[in-house]
């Protein structure tokens, strides 16, 4: 049972991860819950690199355990920013482009490896990559619908490829 939790746990979770990030953007939800989510998030991710090692050292599972381990560090980095006591938007970031960055990587070395859903993973990237960018114009010119349209296509793409890899593989 808890090997299905933990192959299927993530098509829930990013998701959900996604339109969490997307509500406390638009001022929904307190800096409370923000701040369990990082926690449950970090206990999650370190739960999944320790218990997933083993089925995770060859071929593309491999590269995503990688990138669950450094995701680790990047969550714990957003945990830290909103722990201390003036919360660090730096720290912040790097847990929130990290999280929109790491997956791409992961999806264009799949896509590279697999041959059903290829563009699938593709896709995905390029959601990751144009959300990014979405993002930060958003962030630049202080607008809402840019923020929310990034976060939205990052969110779209990365759900696409783990809903794929979970279900096909």
């Amino acid at each position: 049972m808890f090997r299905r939790a933990r192959e299927f746990g993530p098509a829930l979770l990013v998701p959900f991860a996604w339109a969490f990030v997307t509500a406390a953007h638009l001022g929904v939800g307190s800096d409370q819950a923000l701040l369990i989510a990082h926690v449950v998030m970090t206990v999650l991710l370190a739960g999944f690199a320790i218990t997933g090692r083993a089925d995770m050292q060859e071929g593309v599972l491999e590269v995503w355990w990688y990138v669950i381990v450094v995701g680790f560090f990047v969550t714990l980095s957003g945990l830290v920013g909103i722990q201390v006591e003036t919360p660090s938007r730096f720290l912040q970031g790097i847990a929130l482009v990290g999280w929109m960055v790491l997956p791409a990587v992961g999806f264009v070395y799949t896509g590279r490896r697999v041959g059903d859903g290829a563009w699938i993973y593709f896709g995905g990237a390029a959601g990751c990559a144009v959300g990014v960018l979405l993002y930060g114009a958003g962030v630049v010119w202080s607008t809402d619908v840019a923020l929310v349209g990034g976060l939205t296509l990052v969110g779209t793409g990365q759900t696409a490829g783990i809903l794929d890899a979970a279900f096909r593989y």
